[in-house]
């Protein structure tokens, strides 16, 4: 039995992706220096963040 064709190959190299997990996110904060370990506690709501190349 084959596969469809929308599913595309197997061998396809990763895409970029347009949306950060929120550990990615939170890696990003960092860098921009708007995230404290110590004082943000609260993982949802983030504020949005540029995309990383």
């Amino acid at each position: 039995m084959t596969r469809h064709k929308s599913y595309g190959k197997s061998t396809k190299g990763a895409k970029k992706r347009n949306v950060l997990k929120r550990f990615e996110r939170i890696e990003v904060l960092r860098k921009l220096g708007r995230w404290v370990d110590g004082k943000h506690k609260k993982v949802t709501g983030l504020p949005k963040t540029p995309s990383v190349a």
